[in-house]
């Protein structure tokens, strides 16, 4: 019997890049099936990128990083955090995903992973239209570009409502930030907070466990 769990993040979020191991290898599970749930924490507010903040972005990456073993390229701090003045706004990545969830589902797992290292190794802007088109043409995903390109406002509602039924789980469970999970097992739905993602697979495995007995 298969255990739905509802992954809660945003492609900006460095603890969520961080879970990426955890959460890619997770949805190898054959008992586990796993959805994306795009929180848009980062998402509009016409944030930009400026020097205090890019110091503290990097201070807490650096953090990260040794945590958990993910690469925060120094191509990511010269041509991300040192762009002062570009947006740091996830609409556009999390808006690519939802395009490849309609277009190609199976491989929308897979695109959160190639965008978030197109972002923290390859030092590429994935908060414009233009640079997750190139994400998504580079892997041969190009229906979820040409839907993104046409500004299909049907897609822009699917965003819309995914985004909310997230946000909604994050209220409904107390959920202080990303990354998170909510597990749908027998006795309903249960939260597993982000710290689960960075203790190991078997651990994980008993957390979701637990929450769904």
């Amino acid at each position: 019997m298969s255990t739905t769990v509802t992954y809660l993040f945003d492609p900006l979020c460095g603890w969520c890049y961080g879970a990426s191991p955890a959460i890619q290898r997770l949805g190898q599970e054959a008992t586990i099936t796993l959805e994306l749930a795009p929180t848009g924490l980062f998402s509009g507010g016409g944030r930009v990128m400026s020097a205090d903040f890019a110091d503290f972005a990097w201070s807490n990456d650096v953090r990260i990083g040794k945590l958990t073993g993910q690469t925060f390229s120094e191509a990511y701090r010269n041509q991300v955090l040192g762009q002062h003045g570009t947006r740091f706004d996830s609409s556009a990545a999390s808006l690519a995903l939802t395009a490849v969830a309609h277009t190609a589902p199976a491989e929308e797992l897979n695109t959160l992973k190639l965008l978030q290292e197109a972002r923290y190794v390859n030092g590429l802007d994935i908060c414009t239209p233009q640079g997750v088109d190139g994400v998504l043409r580079a892997r041969g995903l190009t229906a979820a570009a040409d839907l993104l390109a046409r500004q299909d406002p049907d897609l822009q509602l699917q965003h819309d409502a995914r985004v909310q039924k997230a946000r909604r789980l994050m209220q409904a469970h107390g959920a202080q930030g990303v990354p998170a999970m909510v597990v749908h097992g027998a006795s309903g739905a249960r939260l597993v907070r982000g710290d689960a993602l960075y203790n190991g697979h078997d651990a994980l495995l008993a957390a979701i466990a637990g929450a769904a007995a």
